[in-house]
């Protein structure tokens, strides 16, 4: 009788174990889904307030009243940061870049003083922008143009979008499989011993009283899974970043909180939810319904 005890509980043990690590596995690829969501929103953000304004400045604006007009714009709403260039800057920059002094040809610097404005990502789109242009075209005396590169900040709107929208479906899709593939994982647990759910019943246990071991079991199972998870996910992200300069601007510790609680979060509610699904399935069944299944 000891040695069928024992080895029941040998049973019971490893079941438990490989619930743990089957739904830790779950976990680990829907934590990448919600990273990868994070830092795509992160990256969006980035190449969004890359994308500049062009304010071109009238020739008889002096550099104090260029710097003048740049602090103004700095505080607008949309304006991440602000760049006054004088002509000279923009001279030296073309010498500097294309290697030919335009002063060789021409009796006069061809250039003129310009304020770089880098957009606030909210901003970086047309329909924002239709406002800011308005808004800089009615200081005539100062500003002669406004230029933007509207193609290409229409195409990275575009695509954005795009990704966002694959990576929310791909969000749906794995969560669903998630609570398929642990919902079996768990069923299978809780059919190894629909036996003993069955034999409390007889001798007038409550379901309540039958619940609980399976309840206090799973979340025991959707601690240790969302542990296991959060640290495989960890190891990703710490390789990430020995061998990726840069991507701690993209992946930060919000992200990998807010990754941690989804993935914590995942593992308690789809664990005790197929665990109290299961269990009151087999609640319901009457033993000849049992034996035939």
């Amino acid at each position: 009788m000891a040695k069928k005890r024992k080895a029941a509980s040998r049973r019971s043990g490893m079941q438990t174990v490989i619930l743990c690590i089957s739904t830790a596995m779950v976990l680990i690829l829907l934590g990448f889904v919600v990273l990868s969501v994070l830092t795509a929103r992160n990256l969006s953000i980035c190449v969004k307030e890359n994308l500049t304004l062009t304010v071109m400045l009238n020739d008889s604006v002096t550099a104090d009243d260029g710097m003048a007009l740049g602090r103004k714009l700095q505080k607008q709403a949309y304006a991440k940061h602000v760049t006054y260039i004088s002509k000279e800057q923009a001279l030296q920059e073309e010498i500097r870049e294309m290697g030919v002094d335009s002063l060789e040809f021409l009796d006069q610097n061809p250039f003129v003083a310009t304020l770089e404005v880098q957009l606030q990502a909210d901003y970086a789109n047309s329909d924002s922008l239709k406002h800011v242009l308005q808004q800089l075209s009615k200081n005539k005396r100062q500003v002669t143009e406004v230029v933007y590169q509207k193609d290409l900040m229409d195409d990275v709107n575009r695509n954005l979008q795009r990704v966002s929208l694959v990576l929310l479906v791909l969000a749906v899709l794995l969560i669903f499989i998630s609570y398929s593939l642990i919902s079996n994982t768990v069923r299978l647990s809780v059919y190894s011993r629909r036996f003993d759910i069955h034999t409390m019943k007889l001798v007038g246990a409550s379901w309540g009283f039958i619940r609980k071991p399976f309840l206090k079991q799973a979340l025991g199972v959707g601690f240790g899974a969302s542990l296991l998870a959060c640290v495989v996910l960890g190891a990703v992200v710490y390789g990430l970043y020995r061998y990726q300069p840069g991507i701690e601007q993209f992946i930060t510790w919000r992200e990998l909180a807010v990754t941690a609680v989804s993935v914590f979060v995942f593992g308690f509610v789809i664990v005790l939810l197929c665990t109290l699904i299961s269990v009151n399935k087999f609640l319901r069944m009457t033993a000849g319904e049992l034996y035939k299944i």
